[in-house]
């Protein structure tokens, strides 16, 4: 499943943009990809980031995986819920699974992302 109206990054991480922040997720793609989600390690509130760090690890049945932001900033909100049920992510990738909210520094940066239909290509292929 593909959101409109979302940006994606080809690391298969989603982008709301909501004034100057952004709420970011991984895709219902990498979510199945990945498996059961056993563990989600989260940045702290105020951690600056550039675009291209990693800001965390997803820990799957199969996998670990670094998440990587595609934008900069500072991180204004987490999604704590996911330090005990990170399955959240698994059962609803979009609503509930979200990760972290970061305030942009940059909002040129989002003109690297992809949209919807051209995310749905790149999973296609």
């Amino acid at each position: 499943m593909v959101k409109e109206n979302i940006l994606y990054t080809e690391s298969h991480e989603w982008i709301k943009v909501d004034g100057d922040v952004a709420t970011i997720g991984i895709t219902d793609y990498a979510q199945h990809e990945l498996g059961d989600i056993v563990f989600v390690e989260l940045p702290e509130i105020g951690d600056e980031f550039d675009a291209g760090d990693s800001f965390g690890t997803i820990e799957a049945v199969k996998a670990v995986e670094d998440m990587i932001l595609a934008v900069s900033g500072e991180i204004v909100e987490i999604n704590e819920t996911l330090e005990d049920t990170p399955e959240t992510i698994n059962n609803s990738a979009f609503e509930e699974g979200w990760i972290i909210k970061i305030k942009l520094k940059d909002s040129s940066e989002l003109d690297k992302l992809i949209s919807a239909k051209e995310y749905q290509k790149l999973i296609e292929d």
